[in-house]
C-alpha cells in the first residue's frame, strides 16, 4: 500500500520542492510557490496535471475524480491507498514538471538521460540512481562533488552509502575529500 511517507519522500525528492501545511489537516508540495500535489487528512491525494495527462491518469485509475477550476480540468483526486507506489512516483513528477521552472524540467531531463561513467567525471561505479540524481542537481563532476557534505549526498534520493564511498574514493585519488 502507498503511504504518506512514499508521497512526501518523493516529493521532496523533486528540486526546488517546499512543503507547506495548508491548513485543515493538508499537507502540500510546492514549487516556485505553485501546488503540484497535496494530501488531506482524508487520504486523498490531489495532483495538479495538464489536461491530456488529466485524462490518462483517469483511464488508468477509475476511482479518480477530475479537479476543475470552472470548466478547466486542473489535476485529479484519489485516494493514496488506489494508487501504486511506482505509479504515485512518476504522476508526482508528472505534476511537478507541470509546474518547475524551465531550467529544472531541462536538468530533470538531464538526468533521466544520465548513464554511469558518461556524464563528467563521475565514476561509472555509482550506478544509474546516484548518477541520475547528482546531475539532477547539477552535480556532473567530482569538482562539484567535493563541495558537498557526506550527509548532503545521502539526502539525495538514489545516493546511498555505497555511493558514498566510491565518490570518497574517487576523490582521494585525486587529492580532494568531501566538504
Amino acid at each position: 500500500m502507498t503511504t504518506p511517507a512514499q508521497l512526501r519522500r518523493t516529493a521532496l525528492s523533486l528540486p526546488g520542492t517546499a512543503e507547506q501545511d495548508a491548513g485543515s489537516g493538508t499537507i502540500a508540495f510546492t514549487v516556485r510557490g505553485e501546488r503540484f500535489a497535496s494530501l488531506g487528512e482524508d487520504g486523498q491525494v490531489r495532483l495538479h496535471l495538464p489536461a491530456a495527462e488529466v485524462d490518462e491518469f483517469l483511464a488508468a485509475h477509475p476511482t479518480a475524480e477530475r479537479l476543475t477550476r470552472g470548466a478547466t480540468p486542473t489535476g485529479v483526486r484519489v485516494l493514496l491507498g488506489d494508487v501504486d507506489g511506482r505509479r504515485l512516483d512518476h504522476w508526482v513528477r508528472r505534476a511537478w514538471l507541470s509546474c518547475a521552472p524551465e531550467r529544472s524540467v531541462e536538468q530533470a531531463a538531464a538526468a533521466e538521460a544520465a548513464v554511469p561513467g558518461e556524464d563528467g567525471d563521475l565514476p561509472r561505479a555509482i550506478g544509474r540512481p546516484a548518477t541520475q540524481a547528482l546531475t539532477g542537481a547539477g552535480l556532473t563532476t567530482l569538482a562539484r562533488v567535493a563541495e558537498l557534505t557526506e550527509a548532503e549526498l545521502l539526502a539525495m534520493h538514489g545516493v546511498g552509502p555505497k555511493a558514498v564511498r566510491i565518490l570518497r574514493e574517487a576523490l582521494g585519488a585525486t587529492g580532494r575529500t568531501l566538504g
